[in-house]
């Protein structure tokens, strides 16, 4: 079990992590010169300096402070180790956008167990806000202070609204299953990457629904999502932090109506 000093030093390096990603980040953006391998040869998977600058920063950190926790990022080979706990970083969710110049990319930052994810940060750096949740926090500092995260109320699926970050979502069975929802709720907005799933965390919207994530993508906003009040599961109802299809919802009732859809 965790002791209340391993909580702080874990969130405090999760700070630091968030702090080095933030420079790291920022560093290329909207840069003139930045440019992009792609990491599939059927389609573009951008990769760029910045992603692996920020990995590697917060990997330093990591082998400095934590040397016994194992770390699975995006960029580079996983490492072991010894403590039962695993950092898992995504060091910009977003890469399209981030090349775009659109400032809705962010960096992910999570703890996990066996069991799943205790800890989570979606940090924007161009924004500068960062969502935080799980160890009894839920909570997002920004230009506006820091507030209290609350996902939103029980209401009606026709007056809800939908994130998804692409239009065409996974394979063609998915991508029917996906508009079954988006037919029945008042609004479905585009192009979001993590930064949905902290604005479903801030009780903006209701329901994020996407399909072929990876470990990485999901793992931090899983722990902001929940610590906030909010479900994330896969779109059958079971565990979702290891990818694949994803079903985040701001409660109970919402999360129920929208499985009901997808599964039809």
């Amino acid at each position: 079990m965790l002791t209340a000093s391993d909580i702080a030093d874990i969130r405090a390096t999760a700070a630091e992590l968030a702090d080095a990603a933030r420079l790291a980040t920022l560093a290329h953006f909207r840069r003139a010169d930045l440019a992009a391998d792609t990491k599939e040869t059927t389609h573009f998977d951008p990769v760029t300096v910045a992603d692996r600058a920020c990995e590697k920063a917060m990997r330093d950190i990591l082998a400095r402070r934590r040397p016994q926790d194992a770390v699975l990022g995006e960029e580079y080979a996983a490492t072991t180790g010894s403590s039962g706990l695993t950092w898992v970083l995504d060091p910009i969710d977003g890469t399209r956008g981030y090349l775009s110049g659109t400032p809705t990319w962010g960096v992910l930052i999570s703890v996990a167990d066996a069991t799943g994810p205790l800890y989570g940060l979606i940090d924007q750096p161009y924004i500068q806000e960062r969502f935080e949740g799980g160890f009894g926090q839920a909570a997002v500092n920004g230009p506006m202070g820091v507030s209290p995260l609350k996902t939103r109320a029980p209401r009606a699926l026709g007056q809800a609204i939908l994130l998804s970050t692409f239009p065409e979502i996974g394979t063609n069975a998915e991508a029917e299953a996906f508009r079954r929802v988006a037919g029945k709720v008042r609004l479905t907005r585009y192009g979001m990457d993590c930064y949905g799933y902290a604005l479903l965390a801030a009780g903006q919207v209701d329901l994020v629904i996407e399909a072929g994530l990876q470990t990485y993508d999901v793992q931090a906003p899983i722990a902001v999502i929940e610590a906030a009040g909010g479900i994330v599961t896969n779109w059958q109802g079971g565990a979702a932090h290891h990818g694949g299809q994803v079903l985040a919802a701001a409660n109970k009732d919402i999360h129920v109506a929208a499985m009901a859809l997808l599964n039809a």
